[in-house]
């Protein structure tokens, strides 16, 4: 178990946020709910949700998630290799064409999209290493379905997705030759943490009881069990002993170790979804609350995440801002809550440059996955992130589509003529806090004045309708896209 040496400075409770005159329900609390469970949203979104209780509003997100259709299966979904024509051609293309339709699905999707993610960074597989498009939309299937589902039922599953059983070498475990590789990771990253709650003997005992998933018709196809390659004989798991198989190891596990795994779990959400600090007191106060209610629904994960996500705590002020934001959520976020224009080739570019910034869709550095947080961010990395922001912009007025930055002033200020006004409007909607001070705004005016002449402000001449507006809002969008707190959420 991980513990920061930070102390958390938020002390509220996981009872229900219930809004006061002291601390009201608000657009900035909105807003950090969507970049939290979503990937942000357009101010009509905001404003819908501030006319729903906070409770409403987490039901509606949560419960979409829980009953928004999968995917639907391509016809090359379950494809041998012998069904495609040219296999090589073939195959590139679909994963290309597959990596763009996810990307847009986690854009749009909120909770799902959300958690479809994170999962893929929990229950990791390197698209690299198997490079194969059925595989590939498998195993994104499996995240979908059980992203908001039963934990215990996803570990379950994810296990014996092809994707899975080829990345941590399940394929080449038999009972001739043993390979620890899944039992070790099904423990140490997937369900237990390192080091806690099982041992060496456990992971041995453990990866003789998953063998046999060894065998298809042919290559490319479902992966399934093979009698004469599983080892059949007594197996001792958590003290437990006798002819188990795969199924009967997720069951020891979730038996013999359910309150560590829902502990495992419930901190690694909280780190994702509230803060990467975790101290004692939350670990009291928060986590363990959360395992319990886990425990308590068998697993289902809809009671522990609406307990979270109403709580006190989750709308507390001093949750917001207080994450670095991954590639994904400097661009994911800024399309939805500016409403720019996006399609497939812009998409292909997103993916293109959050794979140059360290993020690459299906393809984590390795088994223990993106570490988030303060790793997104380096020299490199940093800058990338702005030249990104400055491409798109540039991308849109190449287009011609210049009235988008127009159109999100003019709707977002309600046709302000005020520089400083417009320029606080957008700074404040698009970073979780806003600025420090007084001079970050003067200084953002500034830029966003450009070059027009400041008598034509003083006298109210100048107005967003102007030909050079467009690009004065590129000018502070570009700003902004440099500011520390723009990379926070």
């Amino acid at each position: 178990m991980e513990t920061s040496t930070n102390l958390s400075c938020n002390t509220s409770t996981l009872a229900p946020y219930i809004p006061d005159t002291d601390n009201p329900w608000s657009t900035q609390k909105v807003e950090h709910t969507y970049r939290r469970l979503g990937f942000g949203a357009s101010q009509d979104d905001v404003d819908a949700a501030l006319a729903l209780s906070p409770s409403d509003f987490i039901d509606q997100l949560v419960d979409t998630a829980t009953t928004l259709p999968t995917t639907p299966t391509p016809t090359w979904g379950y494809w041998a290799v012998s069904d495609f024509n040219d296999f090589e051609t073939e195959n590139n293309q679909f994963v290309f064409d597959f990596r763009i339709l996810a990307g847009n699905e986690t854009l749009t999707q909120n909770v799902r999209g959300r958690l479809a993610s994170f999962w893929s960074n929990h229950f990791v597989t390197e698209l690299e290493t198997y490079f194969y498009a059925p595989y590939l939309f498998q195993y994104y299937s499996k995240l979908q379905e059980f992203s908001v589902g039963n934990f215990r039922e996803f570990v379950r599953e994810i296990g014996l997705t092809p994707a899975m059983l080829l990345y941590l070498n399940g394929f080449e475990n038999t009972n001739f030759n043993p390979n620890e590789n899944y039992a070790r990771e099904l423990f140490e990253l997937f369900t237990l943490g390192e080091g806690n709650g099982y041992t060496e003997t456990d992971i041995t005992e453990t990866a003789r009881a998953l063998t046999g998933y060894n065998h298809w018709a042919e290559p490319g196809a479902p992966i399934t069990f093979d009698t004469s390659t599983f080892d059949d004989g007594n197996k001792t798991i958590f003290g437990q002993t006798g002819n188990w198989n795969y199924n009967d190891v997720i069951d020891i596990l979730f038996q013999e170790r359910g309150a560590q795994v829902a502990f495992f779990i419930c901190e690694k959400l909280y780190r994702f979804f509230v803060s990467p600090s975790v101290d004692a007191d939350i670990e009291q106060n928060i986590i363990q609350p959360l395992a319990d209610t886990l425990l308590a629904n068998d697993f289902e994960m809809v009671p522990m995440l609406k307990q979270l996500f109403k709580s006190e705590h989750f709308f507390d002020e001093k949750a917001l801002g207080v994450i670095v934001k991954s590639p994904f959520d400097v661009i994911f976020n800024y399309i939805n809550e500016t409403g720019f224009f996006y399609d497939n080739t812009v998409m292909e570019s997103v993916l293109y440059y959050a794979g140059l910034m360290g993020q690459e869709i299906f393809d984590p550095p390795d088994v223990s996955g993106w570490q988030r947080d303060e790793t997104w961010i380096n020299t490199s990395t940093l800058t990338g992130r702005w030249q990104l922001m400055e491409i798109y912009h540039f991308y849109l007025f190449d287009q011609g589509l210049e009235n988008n930055f127009r159109d999100f002033a003019i709707d977002l200020t309600n046709n302000s003529n005020d520089p400083a006004y417009i320029t606080q409007v957008i700074v404040d909607y698009l970073t979780s806090k806003g600025l420090w001070t007084v001079t970050d705004y003067d200084t953002a005016t500034d830029i966003f004045k450009w070059e027009v002449p400041q008598n034509y402000y003083d006298e109210g001449l100048w107005n967003l309708n102007w030909d050079s507006a467009p690009y004065q809002v590129l000018l502070l969008l570009n700003h902004i896209a440099r500011m520390p707190e723009f990379q926070l959420k």
